[in-house]
């Protein structure tokens, strides 16, 4: 084999943040399906040598700019024997050329075609190759982790199970870990561990082609880190439709839904919202859903108490209006939200199958949705209301999905999306699916992820003010899908943003996410005129 210079492009590699872009996700089919396109298309080794510049890019710009040590003390990369590898050798190539010092460990020889043309390249470099990972790591910067890409089928393990451990333990301490393509260990379609073996921890990943849905899911987010997509010259617009119909949740996906708030509009342009639940003595859940429905912009908000003993007024807002559930016609309203506190008394199952058949828009949460799961009539009034037209807003935790789908937790979280997509179907309904990375599925097909939220909102509370924003943007007549994929995206935005504050993640209390969802909102959506 005779070795070549990697194939020089005509402008740097472009690297894009995901931040605030609506990016197409793309599954291990799906990419393989892309690559095999431009494959027919591109000289031999073309992707490689991209992919492998676009890494070398990414760490030669924090290298030189990162204002720490670690930028005069040696790049560590471990090459892995397939693809990734390949991808791997040809980035030390590139920087040793650009003056960086660089060494690979690569503890198998590279085998796929790809693979062996990107070694002699390195070689020809005069790249710096052992096969024996070094006893520490002290003595350099960053650390770069191309073992496995998203061909792996099997779990890490002998010497790649170690180096999985030690890059996991230096990302935990001091950081400068990068993953290429995705984390080593990881389903890039799930955001799953590959079977039971290590996983790679990376403080930092640059995605090849497109982003994954397993770097934002399950255990993804944490694996991943800071995600940056190298597109590799494959897309052409990371904006625009994807083959798949999986997308990165952002404004440019619910903004345009929004109502104008122009002069002439009064509180009945932005409608009202019912906030049906607290049993005796679970009042306070449908008032921390109330309360976020005001600070979301809902016009007029009520509570419908099932239970005996609510509050007459809500001293701290006592803009809302607390009623008992049987003195409020629900179908004055313009959207309700059902089930905060709602216990699962006969009489929770009765005012549950009253709502449904309300002709508003109707987000479902929490104990709505267990009784949903115990009552076949009741899920099946559901699934015909959205296939009507109704279509309902349905919020479970992973429990409550499984209990809505006759499983257990672990195997929804073993698949999110499937999960999602499943429940969307079965109920003709939109499905969020919380947790990290919630997923956000419609009936008619449509999926995104979202990539806000973080570990402050692990408290009590927090997804009764999800219900109560979602609430309050139905009854701002936005589209059921975007509706959900907004209130998610703010409800995470506020987390993160309070957390930044020194408010998080230990600590926070649900109640103080209103406030921070209504500054947002007027940020991102209601900007102040120039």
């Amino acid at each position: 084999m005779t070795a070549t210079a990697p194939l020089e492009s005509a402008s740097p590699p472009l690297l894009l943040s995901p931040h605030d872009r609506p990016l197409p996700l793309h599954t291990v089919a799906e990419l393989r399906a892309l690559e095999n396109e431009a494959e027919a298309a591109l000289p031999a080794h073309t992707l490689m040598a991209r992919a492998g510049a676009a890494a070398a890019r990414f760490l030669a710009d924090r290298a030189t700019h990162d204002g720490s040590s670690a930028e005069n003390r040696p790049i560590w990369i471990v090459a892995g024997p397939g693809n990734n590898g390949g991808d791997a050798l040809v980035a030390a190539a590139e920087l040793h050329r650009a003056g960086i010092a660089v060494e690979v460990c690569m503890p198998v020889e590279v085998k796929p075609d790809d693979a062996r043309w990107a070694l002699g390249v390195a070689r020809a470099a005069g790249v710096t190759i052992s096969a024996v990972p070094p006893a520490s790591f002290d003595a350099y910067g960053w650390l770069v982790d191309g073992m496995f890409g998203i061909g792996l089928a099997r779990p890490l393990e002998g010497v790649f199970a170690e180096v999985a451990a030690r890059l996991s333990e230096r990302s935990r301490n001091s950081g400068r870990v990068l993953a290429l393509d995705v984390p080593s260990g990881l389903d890039s379609d799930t955001g799953n561990a590959v079977g039971p073996g290590a996983v790679v921890t990376a403080t930092e990943t640059i995605t090849f082609i497109g982003a994954k849905p397993g770097l934002y899911t399950a255990s993804g987010r944490d694996l991943a880190g800071a995600v940056t997509v190298a597109p590799i010259g494959i897309a052409v617009d990371m904006n625009t439709a994807a083959r798949g119909p999986i997308r990165l949740n952002a404004p440019a996906l619910f903004a345009p839904c929004f109502p104008a708030r122009s002069h002439a509009t009064h509180k009945g342009t932005f409608g009202s919202l019912a906030v049906v639940g607290g049993d005796t003595g679970m009042c306070g859940a449908p008032i921390l859903a109330a309360r976020a429905a005001l600070h979301a912009g809902a016009g007029k908000v009520h509570v419908a108490f099932i239970g005996a003993g609510g509050p007459a007024y809500d001293p701290p807002h006592p803009e809302l209006m607390l009623h008992a559930a049987d003195d409020l016609p629900l179908d004055a309203m313009d959207a309700l939200a059902i089930g905060c506190g709602m216990g699962g008394t006969p009489l929770a199952a009765g005012t549950l199958r009253r709502a449904l058949r309300v002709g508003v828009p109707k987000l479902i949460d929490a104990d709505a949705l267990n009784l949903i799961a115990c009552d076949p009539a009741l899920a099946a009034e559901v699934a015909a209301r959205g296939i009507a037209g109704d279509i309902c807003v349905l919020t479970p935790h992973p429990l409550e999905a499984a209990r809505l789908l006759g499983c257990d937790a672990a195997t929804i979280q073993k698949d999110r999306l499937a999960a999602a997509r499943t429940l969307a179907a079965r109920l003709s309904s939109v499905i969020v699916l919380k947790g990290a990375g919630t997923v956000i599925a419609a009936p008619d097909g449509r999926v995104a992820i979202n990539p806000t939220g973080s570990a402050a909102l692990a408290t009590g509370g927090t997804g009764d003010v999800l219900g109560g924003i979602i609430g309050a943007l139905l009854a701002q007549r936005l589209p059921r899908y975007e509706a959900a994929l907004a209130g998610v995206y703010l409800h995470g935005l506020a987390a993160e943003t309070l957390t930044e504050r020194g408010h998080g993640p230990a600590g926070l209390t649900a109640g103080e996410l209103a406030p921070v969802v209504r500054a947002l909102l007027n940020r991102l959506i209601y900007p102040p005129r120039a």
